[in-house]
């Protein structure tokens, strides 16, 4: 599994070309990409096909790579932009290999949502990746919602044509001063991270067509407080296999409280047990 530029050809790395260099098979979410990748780093393809895999004929191709695998063969995939497995094809590919028993391994590179995050500003400590939301704003909504109170940053692609809508929803359900950034044509020519409120960006971009691949970033949000009945159940759990140190650090990360109180509760709870 081969990462690919997400825009700058030159975010290739050295390993990245020499297996491409080497593989027995070549196969690719968009061939075309992949051969001009080649092509502008001098990579020959010899007499190599690069074969197409990707969602329409994935069912049909899978079995065609696994046999190349199971003669002996080597085979490199490559997602059409950036890292396989993030919002690609792959996924039935590996795991189709790991269930033959074939060794899977990966040559690491660009992704659009790592690039953003590493240049938006907001916190990176803790993130999650929610891929492409909904088309329907009905769907669309309800996966907002179930991230609301998700207790870090939140990471989505989206299409130039549905970011305006996105954008309005994420206001209305996750909250309008929640900090956001929408960062758009990574590492390409008119890169650009635009930084606001989720309010300030809807209204910003609600009448502005914007053009390439977008990644949208969204501040963490607040989970409830937990109750004191809710600590301590979490601590009892906590201390019937782990120490009173480590039960307070797993329960306090957990439920996103101070470390001290937690701490103190914990050394209560285990002496009421002793």
């Amino acid at each position: 599994m081969v990462a690919t530029p997400i825009g700058n050809a030159r975010d290739i790395t050295l390993r990245t070309l020499d297996i491409l260099a080497s593989a027995d098979v070549l196969a690719a979410e968009d061939t075309r990409s992949l051969r001009r990748l080649m092509e502008i780093h001098g990579v020959p393809l010899g007499d190599r096909q690069v074969l197409a895999y990707h969602d329409h004929n994935g069912a049909r191709m899978r079995p065609r790579l696994l046999a190349e695998l199971a003669a002996g063969r080597s085979v490199a995939y490559a997602s059409e932009a950036g890292t396989p497995m993030i919002s690609d094809p792959g996924f039935d590919l590996v795991r189709g290999a790991r269930d033959g028993g074939w060794p899977v391994t990966a040559a690491p590179g660009a992704a659009a949502v790592i690039t953003a995050l590493t240049i938006a500003g907001l916190p990176t400590d803790r993130f999650l990746f929610a891929g492409f939301l909904p088309n329907a704003k009905g769907a669309r909504r309800a996966g907002l919602k179930e991230l609301a109170a998700t207790p870090a940053t939140l990471a989505f692609y989206e299409s130039p044509k549905r970011l305006a809508a996105m954008l309005a929803d994420a206001a209305t359900i996750l909250g309008p001063d929640r900090p956001a950034a929408v960062c758009r044509e990574l590492t390409k020519k008119f890169e650009e991270v635009r930084s606001g409120t989720l309010a300030e960006l809807a209204a910003e971009l609600a009448d502005q067509p914007v053009k390439g691949e977008i990644v949208v970033l969204v501040g963490r949000g607040a989970a409830p407080e937990a109750t004191a009945d809710e600590v301590d159940a979490a601590l009892r759990e906590a201390l019937s296999t782990l120490s009173v140190r480590d039960a307070a650090d797993q329960v306090s990360s957990a439920l996103g409280l101070s470390r001290r109180p937690i701490y103190q509760r914990a050394m209560a709870l285990r002496a009421e047990g002793d």
